[in-house]
């Protein structure tokens, strides 16, 4: 806003933000050009509380009205900032202004308020945040109206708001009767119906034993916290922002600028470091450090390797063969390829039939694996079966353990979702659910459990699901052949993505798809799901607004298990593996052969751009992908060729292609691999 004095009698703003430390000069002034609440000393600030001061004494140094005063205002033409007409040069003064104050230089920010001729804020917006910080709440509710709110329900939510933070300030104070009071006449009359519970849980805190029982109880950090700055944050979102400017406004905008910027670089992946991150320049990751090299191939899968998945602290890596074995191998922390060990540290053999799944404890002391319809878990210290679950009567196709290292679940194609605690004892048990289960995954926040399947049967009822959350397809159109419809034929068997509340097992969404469901993995926010759909795509759901993100393409999947995983530091990449392409010659030979597509593929998950196809694999399907925990630029995959590689970003000309086998002389292993694979880099970034 424009200061209404006259040039040469331009006011100083006031700071709401009080940084003692910052600056060679703290003092903040008012309107009039006095101390704005900071007792002053030898020109530095006496540190304050939640706003709060020791005394009411304060003085003027540095002379600064006297240099104010000498201050001529400038004039330019226009409104705007350069030749930009969105940006207006008043908006951008301010928070200039307020950015000065912000990290102490506070003679520079009145400098530039006298020379603008524009005021930070109008003095009833420092005035009702004073009141806030100072808690003078019968002086501050008044204000807000003054303050532009006019609307009757932001109205009473600010009132609330104030009522709840003198209610617990006085609770805290031990003075229950005057707490009781506000309670009855402050908080009840301006409750909607939405904060009936949240007036009950205040009513609770009455019977809190002290102050910290009630902080605790409450969630809050009490009167000489930070309690009332958070207050003066919420009701900034009912306030007009030309009226108050949010806190650190300047800041939030770099900060947005910074995401943004990080967005759009598709190959980021470098950690956030002040020492690398400018100001005068874009940010941007360059494409060579992103991992698409081979550095290791593991041979020691004797038939097609299924799936694999790291350790959390990422030196180890499990693979699940249908050869009946899972393989520990320990991968080396070296930051040289050609310096690191990869060792198969033990090779699990007791499996009756083929491997499908396996996952990591929270601790990386168990791994647990699938065989059919048994589960059995590891001691991954000594290679040693502790034990083997056999709770389900088909296919386990879903091992997932809990966030919070207190167990796994499993999902199988009987219908049944178990809940096991750390020692394989069934805790809890889902059963006759609606689909067959083909893949599952928890929600780090353990929120949720996300469950792909076939064969949906629809449960009797629907409990608290509404039905709006049940997404249904037209039945299907049959075509004569000629590429002609004639009419709805029988639904084939249906395929199902629920999304289940883990607390309560009730579904929150249950959506119809076409194509075969895979693989199911979480985001580390929680808030994607990402799942394998034939025919060729993988979706990714929003598993807080409940809808379909992007679909990704380019990889093929017809009949196979394919499974794919988030990357990243960000987790901004989606990676999967490809299935092999059959063609079939039925003319000449009537028989078919199989072309591989070989191929791993990366995409930007927040554009859905195509980054990279990596080539390196042998026949067949490349089956599954895995990020490495620690080390983000480092992933694997796995292949029907019976091999593991290691991928990371391109080294040093010259330096050659490792490959681990194990020898035939020694007896744990299964068998002689195919010999090391050495040969140079291959720079043509396709692959090797």
């Amino acid at each position: 806003m424009r200061n209404p004095e006259s040039d040469s009698h331009s006011n100083l703003s006031s700071s709401y933000d009080f940084v003692p430390e910052a600056g060679p000069s703290c003092v903040t002034l008012d309107k009039a050009g006095h101390s704005n609440g900071i007792n002053k000393e030898n020109g530095y600030s006496t540190p304050t509380s939640n706003g709060t001061i020791s005394n009411g004494s304060s003085t003027m140094g540095n002379g600064l009205a006297k240099h104010s005063a000498s201050i001529t205002r400038v004039s330019l033409p226009g409104t705007t900032l350069y030749d930009d007409p969105y940006l207006d040069r008043e908006e951008f003064v301010r928070l200039v202004i307020q950015s000065l104050r912000d990290v102490g230089y506070i003679e520079s920010a009145a400098t530039l308020e006298a020379e603008s001729g524009y005021s930070l804020e109008a003095p009833e917006v420092s005035e009702f945040r004073q009141h806030i910080l100072r808690g003078a709440w019968a002086d501050a509710e008044p204000l807000l109206i003054e303050l532009g709110v006019t609307d009757a329900d932001a109205l009473l939510d600010a009132r609330f708001l104030i009522g709840k933070q003198k209610y617990l300030e006085l609770l805290e104070a031990r003075k229950t009767t005057a707490a009781l009071q506000v309670l009855r006449n402050d908080l009840a009359p301006y409750s909607t119906a939405l904060e009936q519970d949240e007036l009950h849980a205040l009513s609770s805190l009455m019977m809190c034993s002290d102050p910290q029982d009630l902080r605790r109880r409450a969630s809050w950090d009490g009167a000489s916290g930070n309690s009332r700055r958070q207050l003066l944050d919420d009701l900034q979102h009912y306030i007009p922002s030309s009226t108050m400017i949010p806190q650190r406004r300047f800041a939030t905008l770099l900060t947005q600028s910074r995401e943004y910027q990080r967005q759009l670089c598709l190959y980021h992946n470098s950690p956030v470091n002040p020492s690398s991150s400018s100001l005068f320049s874009d940010h941007t990751c360059d494409k060579e450090s992103f991992p698409r090299i081979t550095t290791t191939i593991l041979e020691v899968h004797s038939d097609e390797v299924w799936n694999v998945a790291w350790s959390h602290d990422g030196t180890h890596l499990a693979s699940a063969s249908k050869d009946k074995t899972a393989i520990i191998w320990r991968i080396g922390l070296e930051a040289e390829p050609s310096s690191r060990d990869c060792i198969a540290e033990f090779i699990l053999r007791d499996h009756p039939y083929p491997l499908g799944c396996l996952a990591w404890s929270l601790d990386d002391s168990i791994l647990s694996t699938s065989a059919d319809h048994l589960i059995l878990l590891w001691n991954t210290k000594t290679g040693a079966l502790m034990k083997t679950l056999e709770n389900h009567a088909e296919t386990v196709s879903a091992l997932v353990w809990l966030p919070d290292g207190s167990g796994f679940m499993s999902g199988s194609l009987d219908r049944k979702i178990i809940l096991w605690d750390m020692e394989g004892e069934p805790r809890e048990s889902w059963n006759d659910i609606a689909i067959r289960v083909t893949d599952a995954a928890v929600t780090p926040d353990m929120r949720r459990l996300v469950a792909v399947g076939m064969g949906y049967n629809p449960p009797p009822t629907l409990g608290t699901l509404a039905r709006a959350n049940v997404r249904d397809a037209s039945p299907p159109i049959v075509s004569n052949g000629n590429g002609n419809a004639v009419g709805p034929g029988p639904r084939p068997q249906e395929n199902r993505m629920i999304i289940y509340d883990l607390k309560t097992g009730q579904v929150e969404l249950s959506v119809h798809m076409e194509g075969e469901l895979t693989s199911v993995k979480i985001s580390e926010d929680s808030r994607y799901a990402l799942i394998n759909h034939a025919p060729d795509e993988i979706h990714l759901w929003d598993l807080e607004e409940f809808r379909l993100t992007r679909k990704f393409t380019g990889q093929r999947q017809g009949h196979h298990v394919i499974r794919s995983c988030f990357g990243g530091i960000d987790g901004n990449f989606v990676i999967s593996g490809s299935e092999g392409i059959t063609t079939f010659i039925a003319v000449l030979i009537h028989t078919h052969k199989t072309f591989p597509d070989r191929n791993v593929y990366v995409w930007h998950r927040d554009t859905g751009t195509l980054l990279e196809v990596l080539e390196g694999h042998g026949l067949g399907s490349v089956n599954s992908v895995a990020w490495n925990h620690r080390n983000k630029r480092m992933f694997a995959s796995c292949s029907d060729d019976n091999t593991i590689r290691v991928w990371e970003a391109p080294v040093y000309a010259g330096e050659l292609l490792r490959g681990f086998s194990i020898s035939a002389s020694e007896p744990e292993m299964i068998g002689k691999g195919k010999g090391k694979v050495k040969q140079p880099w291959a720079y043509n970034y396709g692959g090797l």
